[in-house]
């Protein structure tokens, strides 16, 4: 690991100091850092209106910048940056909407406490049926699968992770879905039955 005291790459230029994050200076992570954190915090911020939650994502980006110095091929660093924290607010939106629209639903429904042991019952169901549905998948289809819709990793952060193309990636999950919809047929099926015959 090289050692260069801090401040010493401030005049570097962004491909000198992708060279040298590539070569594990440490003091030249810590310049894009400072180079870079603001303007991508901003971004962040800007689109998630908390400073908590962009400061977090911000903190994972350069987290996963240092992890993965050796591995990434970044031709333009600002732009690198920039596009990488936009898929992590994205990711974390649309985690967010599903969360809170999953709450919405379960605010609105629970009338009665019989009624919601029904639905821990049935999400309990649906979970043991969804985790079977997953085992039934192969299994770099599964793990894609897990990665982009569990973990929330973009596509392109997989497909660097597992050495494939973005598009087989997106192969992957679009069997998985087609797959899963099968799987679950009949599960949603018997449910919709139950609903009907109450």
């Amino acid at each position: 690991m090289t050692s260069v005291p801090l401040r010493a790459c401030i005049s570097w230029t962004d491909d000198a100091l992708l060279a040298a994050l590539a070569a594990d200076n440490r003091a030249a992570f810590a310049e894009i850092y400072e180079r870079y954190w603001y303007r991508v915090f901003a971004v962040a911020y800007r689109k998630l209106k908390s400073r908590e939650i962009a400061e977090e994502l911000v903190q994972d980006l350069f987290a996963t910048l240092w992890h993965k110095r050796a591995e990434q091929a970044i031709q333009q660093l600002e732009y690198y940056l920039l596009a990488a924290i936009n898929r992590r607010v994205i990711g974390y939106l649309r985690a967010h909407q599903v969360r809170a629209a999953y709450a919405d639903y379960c605010r609105r429904y629970q009338t009665e406490t019989s009624q919601e042991t029904e639905h821990l019952l049935a999400a309990t169901d649906l979970s043991e049926a969804f985790a079977k549905a997953l085992l039934r998948l192969p299994e770099q289809s599964r793990e894609i699968f897990r990665l982009s819709r569990l973990e929330h990793i973009p596509v392109a952060d997989i497909a660097t992770q597992l050495n494939l193309s973005p598009k087989a990636v997106e192969y992957h999950l679009t069997k998985s879905l087609k797959l899963l919809r099968t799987y679950l047929r009949d599960f949603t099926l018997a449910a919709t039955i139950f609903l009907f015959i109450r």
